[in-house]
């Protein structure tokens, strides 16, 4: 659901990475903790303005990439709609499409370097404890990366079974859903591997422009 960089440009292009990352978590900080669906649902509107505001094309692009959370919403409202909760099955459904409309946006809107240089300045202190600050910005790099990627490959697998069987989708598909992904994970070390490692900057530019 995280996409990757649109190359047209919007105003919130040119705000620094830092700053749309602070206020993504000052968003979920107040969000969350809030019941009520009408609070929650007038918290929506500002992220759905962001949108607005950055044109035809980022409403469409991030309409896309959100249709894999409608499944996940669907599922969790109609268990709270059959345990008698509806009006806590909205709120939870709210709190999911605003926090992560809205980091939807921000990766839509940040270069991928920019955003694991933040990463990587963010992760500092925890050096000391052993957590190399590169390798923290270059694995939330890859998470960003690649979660479209997967997502995109798990709905080709369903299709795949549709054509060729008229029962339901079986939970048989996360065996090579889990395969493909560990393949993934073996070519990218592989890459590094080849290229020295998170020691060299490069590791970093090329991840960005694969993307």
């Amino acid at each position: 659901m995280l996409s990757l960089t649109v190359e047209q440009k919007s105003w919130m292009h040119g705000l620094p990475v830092w700053l749309k990352l602070g206020l993504l978590c000052l968003f979920t900080l107040l969000v969350w903790p809030l019941h009520d669906w009408r609070l929650l649902l007038a918290a929506n509107i500002p992220v759905l303005i962001l949108y607005l505001s950055a044109g035809r094309t980022f409403v469409k692009l991030g309409g896309q990439r959100l249709k894999p959370l409608l499944y996940l919403i669907a599922i969790i409202f109609i268990y709270q709609v059959v345990t008698g909760r509806v009006e806590e099955g909205l709120a939870i459904c709210l709190k999911i499409i605003g926090t992560v409309s809205l980091a939807n946006l921000v990766t839509m809107t940040s270069r991928l370097d920019d955003m694991m240089a933040v990463i990587e300045t963010l992760a500092k202190p925890f050096y000391f404890l052993g957590l190399p600050p590169r390798a923290l910005g270059f694995a939330m790099g890859l998470v960003i990366r690649f979660t479209p990627l997967f997502l995109q490959r798990g709905m080709q697998l369903n299709q795949a079974w549709r054509a060729r069987s008229a029962k339901r989708t079986s939970p048989r598909l996360l065996v090579p859903l889990a395969l493909s992904a560990i393949d993934d994970a073996d070519r990218v070390a592989e890459a590094l591997s080849a290229r020295g490692g998170l020691h060299k900057k490069k590791t970093t530019k090329s991840l960005s422009e694969s993307a």
